[in-house]
């Protein structure tokens, strides 16, 4: 007998720690009073967003709210699908575009905890095309040249968008159409990133490097670089790296076929009310992420994900870069990403780190937050922040394009402090 109980032992103890280890995948839920939240007052916030749905200003929406490591508000509006009927979940699937480019900086930050670079190096370093770069300088007769970068771009010129380089359609905007290389749309792209990041290199940039903030490919570029200093294709490294690590199980470049259902439909704000976009369209449209070539990992505007799972990333920056209890980032290397980089303001009270906006003056950004806040969002009308100071971190995830008239994301904000008690 006492041979049988302990062999059960060993069994018991494994079935507890995987339980314990799955249960560790996701952030608690818990009563919002809990963590200093009103849910009376939050109430203002489920209404507001359903009379959105209700007057036909959004399709249907997810918001999440976690404060000190636990969640405070989690909640789904309207419709993923309205010709369909199919309500929205809360582990609705959705296109995050730029808001991808927050978990590929981190990856650049990975490689170089690791020493395979420095963020100092020039990207010529990586990607040999890159060690000389043009800038395309404007004339008053509407023409222009093309001169010599003054330096090599690094990759914190990268990081910080100060590279010079934008999305195709600026000075040069006839070359970069030549070379079919314009907007942030790459699912459909029948090539893989290192081909397309290899033909920018050729094009004349906006300006010369670390001039001034220009948001563009950047990021693209940086996937690229990963995959040159990692030796692995960019969606193995993310997802070895950073995506197992923290439990995001619903975060992808290309949707598996048997999460198709949950990925919510793109619309768009037109005079005639919200329309469905096109199927497969380009920068407004559904998209080529389920059904196409499944070549391009875009760095900068390439994943799927959920509320949920974007929320464990942002909770992981939270924690000093820990989650799940796996360390990701040093404690330093969070401190370094979510500090400002630019010498000139972003905008109003706004700098930039490593990947991420920053607040630096809540007065003169003036609207309701916290310095030290870090934050960016999506095309498809996404957005996010954490808020250190407050332990606190918001994403709200929605699939519309173009958004007009619409004043979804100044409520957010103001809706989620008005909740505070504490």
């Amino acid at each position: 007998m006492k041979t049988k109980h302990f062999n059960k032992l060993p069994l018991l103890a494994i079935v507890f720690f995987v339980h314990i280890n799955l249960s560790a995948q996701q952030l608690t839920q818990v009563p919002s009073e809990e963590v200093g939240l009103s849910s009376e007052r939050l109430n203002v916030l489920t209404e507001t967003f359903q009379d959105y749905v209700d007057d036909g200003k959004l399709s249907g929406a997810v918001a999440l709210v976690a404060r000190k490591g636990k969640v405070a508000y989690f909640e789904s509006f309207g419709k993923s699908d309205m010709e369909s009927n199919t309500p929205m979940a809360k582990n609705s699937i959705f296109r995050i575009a730029s808001q991808t480019k927050a978990i590929v900086s981190v990856g650049v930050m990975i490689l170089q905890e690791r020493g395979k670079l420095l963020i100092t190096d020039p990207v010529g370093k990586y990607i040999p095309a890159f060690m000389k770069t043009k800038v395309a300088v404007a004339k008053d007769d509407g023409s222009y040249d093309i001169v010599d970068a003054d330096r090599p771009i690094t990759i914190r010129d990268l990081l910080t968008h100060t590279s010079g380089v934008a999305y195709g359609g600026g000075i040069a905007k006839d070359l970069w159409e030549e070379a079919k290389i314009q907007g942030w749309y790459f699912a459909d792209r029948d090539e893989p990133i290192q081909a397309t990041v290899n033909r920018m290199a050729a094009l004349p940039f906006e300006s010369q490097p670390r001039e001034k903030f220009v948001y563009g490919y950047n990021t693209d570029i940086l996937g690229a670089l990963i995959e040159v200093a990692s030796g692995e294709p960019l969606d193995v490294f993310l997802k070895k790296n950073i995506l197992d690590p923290i439990g995001m199980t619903d975060t992808h470049f290309y949707l598996p076929q048997d999460k198709r259902e949950r990925l919510a439909t793109v619309y768009s704000t037109t005079e005639n009310g919200l329309e469905r976009a096109p199927n497969p369209g380009g920068m407004v449209g559904q998209g080529a992420y389920v059904d196409g070539p499944r070549k391009s990992f875009s760095g900068g505007a390439g994943f799927l994900s959920t509320a949920m799972d974007y929320a464990k990333f942002l909770q992981m920056m939270l924690n000093k870069g820990e989650f799940n209890g796996n360390r990701i980032i040093s404690r330093k290397t969070v401190e370094l990403m979510t500090t400002n980089h630019l010498p000139f303001p972003l905008n109003e009270g706004q700098g930039f780190g490593l990947g991420f906006s920053t607040v630096e003056d809540l007065g003169l950004r003036g609207t309701l937050g916290s310095e030290g806040e870090f934050a960016w969002g999506g095309a498809y009308h996404s957005t996010y922040w954490a808020d250190p100071k407050e332990e606190m971190l918001v994403v709200y995830f929605t699939q519309l394009i173009p958004a007009r008239n619409i004043d979804d994301h100044g409520k957010l904000r103001a809706l989620v402090y008005q909740a505070l008690t504490d």
